[in-house]
């Protein structure tokens, strides 16, 4: 037990510092190579650190525990939208300027209800992964054909300083992109590992240890990345990166983790798991985008209660996990 506990806490620390070097790397690289801000905010950074996510899951599926992959990537939805968000919300009220952002958080909505679809029948098969990974591939050509049409977004202004603070050559982005990613792989693959045989000791599930310890530590990048943002108040960032990993975790690691091998899902990750976040999506929606004449914010109180809900969650999903080890 003890060695397991070790290699996810390694495999947890190396990840969060892979997957920092990797994103910087990569959005260095891009901007380099003329790629425009708007598009390295909507998909390098939103998208990259979800690498995390991906990696995990499409190991752990690789391995024959496609449920670690499906909690890891609901589970890191939820601790976006209520650790990250809520906490970084109750730290400081954020103000939702971005056009880019509001347009996203429909589209968050609308895939994932149709996850429930998916979800409905028990398993999600390799024809679905497909259908999933096509919509990903239709959000990222409509995001480019978006920001080639609105350059000047807040988001466009956020990235920019961003990029500025984290500026490299062009050859440090590719060494540190290509660093990043091998090391990803390497702390992913330990990580997994810890997972598996923490489940296995307590006898609970691949997917609760998905959902719980994997997830919050794969959400760890995302949790830096804004912080940091939110310390030069480009709060559009924030949202940006929550609703851009949401997007890409739904579409792009639930849908490659089951091409790699059919996820069966249990009726509970219907009514419990995807219930609380969707729940949390529409909260999201409306309070960043705005109701009854009011400005898209997220306030104090509305991170407060983001986080509640994520610390409820967790909290119950824990001592699931302690009863099962204590025998019941």
């Amino acid at each position: 037990m003890l060695l397991p506990a070790l290699a996810v806490l390694a495999g947890l620390v190396l990840l969060v510092w892979s997957a920092e070097r990797f994103v910087d790397g990569a959005a260095a690289t891009s901007a380099r190579l003329g790629l425009s801000p708007l598009l390295i905010g909507m998909l390098v950074i939103g998208f990259g650190t979800s690498a995390p996510e991906l990696v995990v899951s499409a190991l752990a599926a690789g391995q024959g525990n496609p449920g670690l992959a499906l909690g890891n990537a609901y589970g890191s939805n939820i601790a976006n939208m209520g650790l990250i968000l809520g906490l970084v919300a109750l730290i400081s009220p954020l103000a939702v300027n971005s056009g880019v952002v509001r347009r996203e958080l429909p589209v968050l909505g609308g895939v994932t209800l149709l996850s429930a679809l998916l979800l409905w029948g028990g398993v999600v098969s390799r024809l679905e992964a497909l259908l999933l990974l096509g919509l990903l591939a239709v959000f990222i050509g409509g995001s480019i054909y978006m920001a080639l049409r609105n350059g000047s977004d807040p988001l466009s202004s956020d990235t920019e300083e961003s990029l500025a603070i984290h500026a490299m050559s062009l050859k440090a982005g590719l060494v540190w992109t290509g660093i990043g990613l091998v090391l990803l792989v390497v702390s992913s693959r330990l990580l997994v590992w810890g997972a598996v045989a923490i489940a296995q000791s307590f006898g609970v599930s691949d997917l609760v240890i998905g959902l719980t310890v994997v997830a919050v530590g794969t959400s760890l990048p995302e949790l830096a990345s804004s912080i940091s943002a939110l310390r030069r108040r480009e709060h559009d960032l924030v949202l940006g990166n929550v609703v851009g990993s949401n997007l890409f975790n739904t579409l792009g690691v639930v849908g490659l983790a089951a091409v790699i091998a059919p996820i069966e899902a249990g009726r509970e990750v219907l009514l419990r798991d995807w219930s609380l976040m969707m729940a949390m999506t529409v909260m999201m929606a409306v309070f960043a985008m705005g109701w009854r004449g009011r400005e898209g914010r997220i306030n104090r109180v509305e991170g407060a209660a983001l986080l509640a809900m994520f610390l409820g969650y967790t909290t119950y999903m824990v001592s699931m996990v302690v009863r099962a080890g204590m025998g019941g």
